[in-house]
């Protein structure tokens, strides 16, 4: 790589234009020198382009959607727009550390793979906590899905490789989209797609760069209780993932969203039945079954906060200012 090839920060946004607002401070006040910031408004927005219409930087580009599309559809069309090399994506609602950018270039320019993907640990931000997470950090050969969905016990919250995080060469982006129209699991479908490619690797930077705010009253993609959906689409992945991920996905992030929404029985026998005979179960996963299908939410979250707010070395922070020959290839002259 040169010393500062150009950065595209890709912030799909909707409704939300005060939130817009510090994503957009955080990213241009990124220590990497060369960089745009190009926002995509997801659909008719008066708000959010009123409040566009104020930002005079000329880092700072807008495209308009002519209808509401998603976010999977609307990071794509930042991609397509984008006039850097390497995309950085910034969802509406999160904020970067100022060295966030410069950090993660440093790490793709000493990976040997075609095209890295690199990622960082975040601060999972709420009213009332402020953690560090992942609390292990992902290591290449580990599959993507298992360090995502397997847990090494009851208090691991598990591997996360938020958007807000995501570093990716835009050839890579173009060449393996994301899903469009997909509703929620965008990320994860992503990673363990590109993932399956020979050529790309993946990477994790060690220190907290991303401000990821959680477990407040907005409607995120995140909380969608459409359990059955979850199913269908890990469903789809079964054959890129190992069966272990493929039962602790069911138990992680199908059962709560059947309990809900209010699931009958025989949803509840589909997704028992799915987790003991369609992927491979161990004790821990079985745990995390029952206890996500009758703890009742607010114990589970009130649990969470009393194990988070018992540890050392999670203090308060804010921002201040391969596979086998069989899978895909993917190389320079194929993009």
């Amino acid at each position: 790589m040169s010393d500062h090839p150009p950065v595209s920060a890709v912030i799909p946004t909707r409704d939300r234009p005060a939130l817009l607002a510090s994503a957009i401070r955080s990213a241009l006040r990124q220590t990497w020198p060369n960089l745009e910031v190009l926002v995509v408004v997801d659909g008719p927005d008066p708000a959010t382009a009123a409040y566009l219409e104020t930002c005079n930087d000329r880092r700072l580009r807008v495209v308009f959607l002519d209808e509401h599309r998603g976010g999977s559809d609307a990071r794509n069309a930042g991609v397509r727009a984008a006039c850097g090399e390497w995309i950085a994506f910034l969802d509406d609602d999160d904020e970067w550390l100022p060295e966030k950018i410069a950090h993660q270039m440093r790490t793709a320019a000493a990976m040997p793979d075609w095209f890295p993907v690199v990622s960082c640990r975040l601060i999972a931000q709420s009213p009332a906590t402020s953690r560090v997470l992942p609390v292990r950090t992902y290591e290449q050969p580990q599959p993507i899905a298992d360090f995502l969905f397997c847990r090494t016990s009851l208090r691991d919250p598990g591997g996360i490789m938020q958007c807000s995080t995501l570093l990716a060469p835009r050839e890579l982006l173009l060449a393996v989209p994301f899903k469009a129209g997909l509703p929620m699991h965008q990320d994860w479908d992503w990673l363990i797609r590109v993932a399956a490619h020979k050529g790309v690797g993946l990477a994790m930077v060690r220190q907290p760069l991303c401000i990821w705010r959680t477990e407040d009253t907005r409607a995120t993609v995140g909380r969608n209780v459409n359990w059955s959906f979850s199913l269908s689409w890990i469903r789809q992945i079964r054959d890129v993932i190992s069966p272990r991920a493929y039962s602790w996905f069911i138990a992680i992030q199908c059962v709560w969203r059947a309990r809900a929404s209010h699931a009958g029985l025989r949803a509840r026998f589909a997704l028992l039945r799915a987790f003991f005979f369609e992927g491979s179960p161990e004790f821990r996963s079985f745990v995390s079954f029952l206890i996500f299908a009758l703890a009742p939410a607010p114990l589970r979250r009130s649990m969470r906060k009393g194990f988070w707010k018992t540890r050392n070395g999670a203090p308060e922070l804010r921002l201040v200012s391969v596979r086998d020959s069989a899978v895909p290839v993917l190389r320079k002259s194929s993009l």
